[in-house]
C-alpha cells in the first residue's frame, strides 16, 4: 500500500469543506461494496447508475460531480 502524506494549510472553512468531501466520498464507497457484496451490481457501469440514484435521493451526495462518485 502506498501511503503519501502531506501538511495542508487552509483556512477553517477549507477544511471543514475537505473533511465533509472525505465523508461523502467514504458513504457512496461503502454503499457500492455493500451493493456488490449482495451481489446487486453485475459491473461498474451498474455502480455508476446507483451513484447517480445515490445522488438523488441524499442530498449530501449530490454536492459530489458525476467524476467524484
Amino acid at each position: 500500500m502506498l501511503v503519501l502524506e502531506f501538511k495542508a494549510y487552509g483556512k477553517t472553512e477549507q477544511l471543514k469543506a475537505i473533511d465533509e468531501a472525505i465523508r461523502i466520498c467514504q458513504f457512496i464507497r461503502n454503499k457500492s461494496i455493500r451493493l456488490w457484496m449482495d451481489g446487486g451490481v453485475k459491473s461498474w457501469l451498474d455502480l455508476s447508475k446507483y451513484c447517480a440514484i445515490w445522488a438523488k435521493e441524499f442530498d449530501f451526495a449530490n454536492k459530489l460531480g458525476a467524476m467524484a462518485r
